[in-house]
């Protein structure tokens, strides 16, 4: 007589390893061809996406009366821009289907409760990743780029006095492909940072931290915010400051996130008599809420 309850059954469904090999060729297979098919449909329409990522650029020339003209400095740079661009647009547009056929392998060999408590995790990863992406692309990137132009030189126009020096004149005239590289990189940095407080809370949920091991490495994590932030962005203060301000509000989060998941489940054991008002996790529970 089995005393496995509903909820936590697994699929009955025992494979053989040759089938569970089967089975993740088949759904690598499914997703490389998703990944194919959406980066040759960008690949088609290459410079209309190009043409919006460059609109923070555009913008901060405009306010300063120059005009947006991106160079080639090689022959094979328009070419290697357009397949960046295809990469890009192509991973995120096949990106459920990705995850899709990646839930669909994992799936059958989780518990139904383990599905319920994995799924909500596997949504907000791709919600978490464009809303961090579109906070780089359209909060970061203008203050960027308007801090990186406002080194430009113009040297006064007019004639020049015999025996005079010309003033300089220091403008910008970019690489296409080195604003692309540089955007891409914007948008990927701050796209997987967004990532922490799914991160977190799935280690959690999995007992791997606490809220209050996390509140006990609030320097640690003041330190490795602070590297993150001179690694992953261009060597300017201020979007090194907005890294910073932001991957820590995402690791303040994270510690209240990690604690509502220890107080679910803190709540459960009571119920199931497994845990008192008086056991040490109740304590730290408390402080948690001053």
């Amino acid at each position: 007589m089995s005393s496995s309850s509903p909820q936590n059954d697994i699929d009955d469904k025992s494979a053989p390893l040759i089938e569970h090999l089967a089975e993740l060729r088949t759904r690598i297979i499914k997703s490389v061809l998703a990944f194919v098919v959406a980066m040759v449909a960008c690949f088609g329409i290459a410079t209309p996406i190009f043409n919006f990522l460059t609109a923070p650029l555009c913008d901060a020339l405009a306010a300063r009366g120059q005009d947006c003209d991106l160079i080639f400095i090689s022959p094979q740079e328009g070419f290697f821009v357009a397949i960046k661009v295809s990469v890009l647009g192509g991973f995120m547009l096949s990106f459920p289907v990705i995850a899709h056929q990646m839930w669909r392998f994992v799936a059958p060999g989780l518990y139904r409760s383990e599905k319920n408590a994995f799924l909500p995790f596997l949504v907000a990863s791709p919600f978490m990743f464009f809303l961090g992406a579109s906070f780089a692309f359209y909060a970061v990137t203008p203050l960027a780029y308007n801090f990186f132009l406002g080194f430009q030189q113009f040297g006064m126009g007019g004639e020049v006095a015999e025996g005079a020096t010309a003033p300089l004149s220091v403008v910008f005239q970019g690489s296409a492909q080195a604003y692309l590289n540089l955007t891409i990189k914007f948008i990927v940095a701050f796209g997987l940072c967004f990532q922490l407080p799914v991160l977190l809370t799935l280690m959690g949920k999995a007992g791997l931290v606490s809220a209050a091991g996390l509140r006990a490495g609030r320097k640690w994590a003041v330190v490795g915010i602070l590297t993150l932030a001179a690694l992953v962005t261009p060597p300017d203060v201020v979007t090194q400051i907005i890294l910073f301000v932001v991957v820590y509000g995402l690791y303040e989060i994270s510690i209240r996130l990690v604690a509502m998941v220890e107080r679910k489940r803190n709540e459960e054991l009571r119920r199931a008599g497994l845990l008192d008002d008086d056991d040490p996790v109740f304590e730290d529970e408390l402080e948690g809420e001053k």
